[in-house]
């Protein structure tokens, strides 16, 4: 594949605008990378364009769960949770070391919902959907030694049982590196200004360089808009249905702070919805909140105080004595779920479905809702509603979704790094090797992101801003003390002159991180309002 980065991207983008398309996939998370991959792999010639950065939304800030959805059958939403376990499933054996097992634990407590028996039988029917039985009862002398400083006063033991957890920024990234394999091509900092019509049918669109301020128009046969939260900018829904953005805050912890093996769910005291405390790249995630996100979509979304206070509170509650505070948290992340509501009044935002939907009209489908477990289903269908439009039969093939990994030789490193290697960067595993043999393998303290990752990432994935790299390209952004400033000037040093940005340049850059990190990934600022009520 040729290079990716700034300056093929400044070539390739008239070159690109030019060409016709039998599909241009708008939006760059999870959703629009399966999209293209999915259309790339049975032959058709498709572009992606993000507006932002790949991952941007909501695929980089997730809670990194890919999960069957448990909460879901107590719902009757059996379909729902079947896709989602069986694609779960898929995504562990084909992409050890970036989706790995993570063991869950839910402690029972007297006069509690849920209890053993109870919490017990949706996991049979859990286990039944993967096909195998994947949960045990532990009696509360045995859960001591499994979860030690879990709150004791009314204990009676706890259930474990398994999902997943990946890297959301990475899974995106792996996604599209295996479409541009395939043949597909993919942007970042391309705006969609409006669709292009002609006789009533989409044919293709006009977009912005929002790093030049160049418009493009480019035509495809199908054009498919995959952008989450954003999905009412260019096209109207129909019916009763549309997006209701919905925010879900999460805290970092040094894992020293509080310690876990295991992800624990439990039922928040304050509104009984389930959060979760759970191990991610060597830190302590606290997550998530769920409410109405009220603020402009085109301004990154951020923790609010009375969030902040949500998920300590939920700390202080299960985990009383390892007295977790603000002056504990390394960094915050907020994203915006894209959930479909019917416009019923009243209704919580936990209380909506995660149900996706379809919007066609002639050249276009619209997908709408959805998550990110079940990315690939979500992108099937999209290609089903957008074949009569291309022309081409969408032929059914489910084969695996990740090519075979061209693995040089990583004697150097251990096992496990290996694994992990191989799982994030799949074909780009061999231009990663020559980054290795040049600039050695040291990770960066206090994290298991190689140094050779970060150079990597700035001369060949597209990296246009310094939040790309630091926030997404890698996660060093949330894992180190105040977004990894300590260490940028090693990674000025490291990365400049691979990025091909002057002094003043970088300079500029590292100042508009910083204050970026300061005001959405760091904590919120005091509140002097009284607090409302998370759930209303």
């Amino acid at each position: 594949m040729p290079a990716w980065n700034a300056d093929w991207r400044e070539r390739a983008l008239p070159e690109l605008a030019a060409r016709d398309w039998d599909l241009i996939v708008v939006g760059g998370g999870i959703c629009g990378a399966g999209i293209l991959h999915e259309a790339a792999r049975r032959g058709w010639t498709c572009l992606l364009l993000e507006q932002r950065d790949f991952a941007w939304g909501t695929s980089s800030r997730s809670s990194k769960m890919v999960h069957g959805g448990l909460r879901y059958i107590a719902k009757g939403q059996l379909a729902l949770t079947r896709d989602s376990v069986r694609e779960r499933q898929r995504l562990l054996r084909e992409a050890p070391g970036l989706v790995e097992p993570l063991s869950f634990l839910m402690a029972h407590y007297r006069g509690e919902f849920p209890g053993p028996k109870l919490f017990g039988g949706l996991l049979a029917l859990y286990d039944a959907m993967a096909g195998k039985r994947n949960h045990l009862y532990y009696p509360l002398q045995q859960l001591r030694f499994l979860a030690p400083g879990l709150k004791e006063a009314g204990l009676l033991g706890g259930t474990r049982f398994f999902d997943a957890v990946t890297d959301d920024a990475r899974l995106v990234m792996r996604v599209l590196g295996e479409a541009r394999g395939e043949g597909g091509e993919a942007l970042n900092g391309v705006r969609v200004v409006e669709l292009l019509r002609e006789q009533g049918r989409v044919v293709g669109l006009r977009a912005e360089d929002r790093e030049t301020g160049r418009r493009f128009d480019f035509h495809g046969r199908a054009v498919a808009l995959a952008t989450g939260a954003w999905a009412e900018r260019l096209r109207s829904p129909r019916g009763q249905e549309h997006v209701r953005p919905l925010r879900g805050s999460h805290l970092l912890l040094p894992a020293w702070r509080l310690p876990v093996a295991h992800a624990f769910s439990f039922m928040h005291a304050a509104d009984r919805r389930p959060v979760f405390v759970f191990p991610w790249e060597g830190a302590t995630v606290v997550g998530t909140t769920d409410l109405d996100h009220r603020q402009s979509l085109d301004q990154e979304a951020r923790i609010s105080g009375e969030e902040l206070d949500y998920l300590l509170a939920a700390c202080a509650q299960q985990f009383p004595a390892a007295r977790i505070t603000g002056a504990d948290v390394l960094s915050t992340w907020a994203g915006v779920r894209p959930v479909v509501g019917d416009g019923e009044s009243g209704r919580r935002p936990s209380e909506e479905t995660r149900e996706h939907v379809l919007w066609v009209e002639p050249g276009c489908v619209t997908l709408a809702g959805g998550k990110l477990t079940t990315f690939r289903l979500l992108a099937l269908e999209v290609l089903r509603a957008c074949a009569d439009f291309v022309g081409r039969p969408l032929v059914e093939d489910d084969g695996a979704l990740f090519g075979p990994c061209v693995a040089p030789a990583l004697a150097q490193l251990s096992p496990a790094l290996q694994r992990r290697l191989s799982g994030r960067y799949g074909r780009e595993l061999p231009g990663l090797q020559e980054v290795l043999a040049e600039v050695g393998c040291e990770c960066l303290p206090g994290t298991q992101t190689l140094w050779a990752e970060l150079a990597w990432a700035a001369q060949g994935e597209l990296v246009l801003h310094l939040d790309d790299l630091l926030l997404r390209r890698t996660r060093i952004g949330l894992l180190l003390p105040g977004g990894a400033g300590a260490q940028l000037p090693r990674i000025r040093q490291l990365c400049q002159a691979r990025l091909g940005w002057d002094d003043a340049r970088w300079g500029q850059e590292e100042c508009d991180y910083l204050a970026l990190w300061r005001a959405c990934y760091s904590l919120p600022e005091p509140v002097a309002a009284p607090a409302p009520i998370i759930n209303p």
